[in-house]
């Protein structure tokens, strides 16, 4: 089973985690942040991974930590289900359009961590939601998941647009990556010898 439970408990959050690698895109996502619960949803259902977040943070402050620390346990989540990653594709890339939004999304399971991060915002806000915190999330799920990961805006107009073909862009992209590649079972995708 490749699958992973994560909790993090800091003076700012505490954050318990769990994925399913090979499930249907199941969620059950309560960070205190509406709208990036539904984005989280999103990641789940577009990915096939079964993702559960609880997130209980400062929100007194802003939202800032509860969605970074999301994306920590979130990315060592990923990292302890994928173990060896022997067998998997390894790299994932995905195109999607959602309205007036199209962007573009490539990964790899490099154990690299790298963000490319082409995604401008037309507003600092969607509703009470800090566009720039989108960056974050994502920073942090690659450096804590050890994936290289591209993220470009080819066009769009609508900040919510924009945020939402994100992170459907990333999470087809893991799909494919995370996937079991039947031409390379038990195989580790690497010439190194490790990832």
């Amino acid at each position: 089973m490749r699958t992973a439970e994560i909790s993090r408990t800091t003076s700012e959050t505490e954050i318990a985690v769990t994925v399913n690698l090979d499930g249907t895109g199941t969620y059950d996502n309560h960070t205190g942040v509406g709208f990036f619960d539904h984005m989280l949803d999103q990641l789940a259902r577009h990915s096939l991974i079964d993702i559960t977040v609880k997130a209980d943070g400062d929100l007194h402050i802003d939202d800032h930590h509860t969605v970074e620390d999301c994306g920590i346990a979130l990315g060592q989540a990923l990292t302890r289900a994928l173990g060896d990653k022997r067998g998997i594709r390894r790299y994932g890339h995905f195109n999607l359009a959602m309205d007036d939004a199209q962007v573009a999304c490539a990964l790899d399971l490099s154990a690299r961590p790298f963000l490319v991060w082409n995604l401008p915002f037309p507003t600092q806000k969607i509703g009470s939601f800090d566009t720039e915190l989108v960056r974050e999330f994502f920073q942090a799920l690659a450096t804590h998941g050890g994936i290289t990961l591209h993220v470009d805006l080819i066009h769009g107009l609508n900040s919510h647009h924009i945020a939402e073909a994100a992170f459907k862009s990333v999470a087809r992209a893991l799909r494919m990556a995370v996937e079991p590649d039947p031409r390379m079972s038990g195989v580790l995708p690497s010439t190194k010898g490790a990832l």
